[in-house]
């Protein structure tokens, strides 16, 4: 059995740095975590960002990147480049050290019925800076053979449910839900491929309301919500929205949903209402799926908002706790992810699946680069 040393590398939808992870692994069983860390976006960074986005709305065809697309795809390679140096150095570890890195990129589009998805991120200059092969573009094969291109973790999540079916704490089927700026979830049952879509909005629309507010894009611990109560009337109309009875696979992109809906409350109702509305578009994917999960594990920055969690409580009918709860990293676990899935793509092993993304057959993806 060879075990690969794999950073991986996540920025993710909410828009708030880069998170780095160490794992050996084989891509397939074994997955041995080791150092995290991470390197937060400056205000000028996630402004430029938030510039992509905008600019990125009008994009056709992969490939075109001008402006504040091609501005924010050099300042995450290099985000990304002095996030990998720090945790190396702060770890005594050389780049020789490392066999792979599974670099993400900053999603700015995601429209798979258009067969585009939209990372950026340039993993061969990345892989040329840091001196160490990386594997990036990790979405696109999918996105162009037919899937949904999201989400592409489920096989890691997999391979985490297995090791704790054998260790007998957590009794299955699972569901694996992981809250970033979009929330998805995985359901895994034994003897099965796991089935996997993202089930609505996450933390983007709490993010986007309070920045538009505060100027600060998180509802810390969830403390606004808490001074706030769910309009119900509201609610209602945000889940009236015809994703939610679509079965899955499927996938949305960051901007779907609108406040809309919430203008007219509040800041501290409309923050308790878009809380509950994350909450509440996960119940809405339960019954679609074979089965009712004996326990859901939370996991991505939405672990922390103990709002969140207790309206998942209240609204799910299976057991709710977090991933930190389970010896895993709410934290870092998707970074541990691409560290994992680039050592699948290394090996040529499928990461995606028609019951995760809706791809034809079960593929592999991504691209190698060497430095």
């Amino acid at each position: 059995m060879t075990l690969y040393r794999a950073i991986g590398l996540m920025s993710g939808t909410s828009m708030d740095g880069v998170d780095i992870a160490l794992v050996e692994t084989d891509g397939e069983n074994v997955v041995r975590f080791r150092a995290t860390g991470s390197r937060p976006y400056s205000d000028e960074d996630r402004a430029l960002l938030r510039a992509a986005l905008d600019e990125a709305a009008g994009i056709e065809a992969r490939g075109v990147a001008i402006g504040a697309v091609s501005a924010a795809e050099k300042m995450v390679t290099d985000r990304h480049a002095e996030a990998v140096e720090t945790f190396l150095a702060d770890n005594n570890l050389k780049a020789a050290d490392i066999d792979l890195v599974g670099f993400h990129g900053q999603t700015v589009l995601h429209r798979p019925k258009q067969r585009l998805t939209i990372q950026i991120g340039d993993g061969a200059a990345l892989a040329r800076r840091l001196g160490i092969a990386v594997v990036y573009d990790f979405r696109a094969a999918d996105v162009a053979a037919g899937g949904e291109g999201a989400p592409i973790v489920p096989v890691f999540h997999r391979a985490l449910a297995q090791a704790s079916s054998k260790e007998n704490f957590l009794p299955g089927p699972l569901a694996l839900l992981n809250i970033g700026g979009v929330a998805n979830v995985t359901f895994v049952d034994d003897g099965f491929d796991p089935i996997a879509c993202d089930t609505g909005p996450g933390n983007a629309l709490l993010d986007d309301l309070m920045l538009a507010h505060t100027g600060q894009p998180i509802d810390r611990h969830g403390h606004t919500a808490a001074r706030g109560r769910v309009d119900e009337a509201a609610l209602a109309r945000l889940l009236d929205d015809p994703f939610f009875d679509l079965p899955p696979p499927k996938s949305l992109d960051r901007n779907h949903f609108s406040r809309v809906a919430v203008a007219h409350l509040s800041l501290e109702d409309a923050a308790a209402t878009l809380t509950a509305f994350t909450a509440a578009s996960v119940g809405r994917l339960l019954p679609l799926l074979p089965q009712a999960p004996k326990s859901l594990i939370v996991c991505g920055g939405g672990a922390h908002n103990p709002i969140l969690v207790r309206e998942l409580v209240q609204r799910l009918p299976c057991t709710v706790t977090t991933a930190d709860v389970c010896g895993w990293s709410a934290d870092f676990m998707e970074a541990q992810a691409f560290a994992y899935l680039a050592v699948r793509s290394k090996r040529g092993l499928p990461y995606t699946y028609p019951t995760t993304t809706g791809v034809p057959t079960p593929m592999t993806g991504g691209v190698l680069a060497e430095p």
